[in-house]
């Protein structure tokens, strides 16, 4: 029996044991990396450049780039390099790294999103209001505090997590390492605390749900109750991006999650975390740029400037 004071390192859970999967699955990763690179990249030089997506919308919108590129950062590049490298191996202090990082930004998402609902519906419900209640003021302080908020938070789970006794070896049944994994390797009698602090931390989450579900039904009141046609598409236009985007968040979270402990193997479990955390970064700035005419304008015009510099260039 092992305990956390010898624990020098982890093993994460290897993707292929053979060494063409493992090529394979590091170009797949690499592919899917600097396409979530890429994508967000346009979303923030966009944002930060046109001064008709200055406003409270892309502002969150900017936000949520950077929380996508920080989560994919967190948990691709090592996968890649252990697949490269054809290793399983993290250092105890990279695991607490990647368990606080990937929470801290997850969080925050999970928060950003939540504001962003709260933005639609005030612009949709309350649009007399949207200047005063949205404010570059009260913008800034949203997004401060869901940021703050979610480095404590993830501070205090992280603490908490790696202070438990590991009685059950160093191997982590997933390619990064996360909260529940770790509790597995926990002693049976000390992982109550944690997972204690992580019911409530679901309770919060739910509240954070049913929040945006009701902004919801009350903006698609609204967007009926208007009597231009033209009105409720472009009302929807922004809406649905953000719609989409929470669905894909939460519904593979909440599988990943909640799925019921029969259906569960090594496997399963691994193709449910490449969907919450990998694949989410890479989809949603296509699906901004996709249903959002602003956006996707402004993205076209990043692309062309950069197109002609690069050839102005090498003239």
């Amino acid at each position: 029996m092992s305990n956390s004071s010898s624990i020098t390192e982890f093993l994460l859970l290897a993707f292929a044991d053979t060494r063409e999967l493992q090529l394979l699955h590091f170009g797949l990763f690499l592919g899917i990396y600097l396409t979530a690179l890429l994508g967000n990249s346009l979303i923030l030089i966009a944002v930060a450049c046109d001064h008709r997506l200055h406003t409270p919308m892309y502002f969150f919108l900017l936000n949520l780039a950077l929380l996508d590129m920080g989560s994919i950062s967190t948990t691709v590049p090592k996968a890649m390099a252990n697949s490269l490298w054809d290793t399983r191996a993290i250092s105890y202090a990279g695991c607490a790294a990647q368990v606080f990082l990937f929470l801290f930004l997850m969080t925050a998402e999970y928060s950003v999103l939540t504001i962003m609902a709260y933005d639609r519906y005030v612009a949709i419900c309350k649009p007399l209001q949207y200047g005063t209640l949205l404010g570059s003021r009260a913008c800034a302080t949203m997004a401060a505090a869901a940021w703050g908020s979610a480095s404590l938070y993830a501070l205090l789970h992280t603490a908490n997590t790696f202070s438990l006794p590991l009685c059950q070896g160093n191997a982590v049944d997933q390619f990064f390492c996360e909260i529940p994994q770790i509790l597995k390797l926990s002693c049976s009698y000390s992982y109550m605390r944690e997972a204690g602090l992580l019911v409530a931390s679901g309770c919060l989450a739910f509240g954070c749900f049913v929040f945006i579900l009701v902004s919801y039904v009350q903006m698609f009141k609204a967007v009926l109750r208007m009597p231009s046609e033209q009105g409720r598409h472009k009302a929807l236009s922004t809406c649905l991006p953000h719609l989409s985007v929470v669905s894909l968040f939460i519904s593979t979270g909440i599988f990943a999650y909640l799925k019921p402990p029969s259906i569960s193997s090594p496997s399963l479990d691994l193709v449910m975390a490449v969907l919450y955390s990998v694949v989410p970064p890479a989809l949603n700035p296509l699906i901004y740029s996709m249903r959002n005419q602003q956006v996707k304008d402004a993205v076209k015009k990043v692309m062309t400037d950069i197109f002609l510099r690069t050839k102005a260039s090498h003239l």
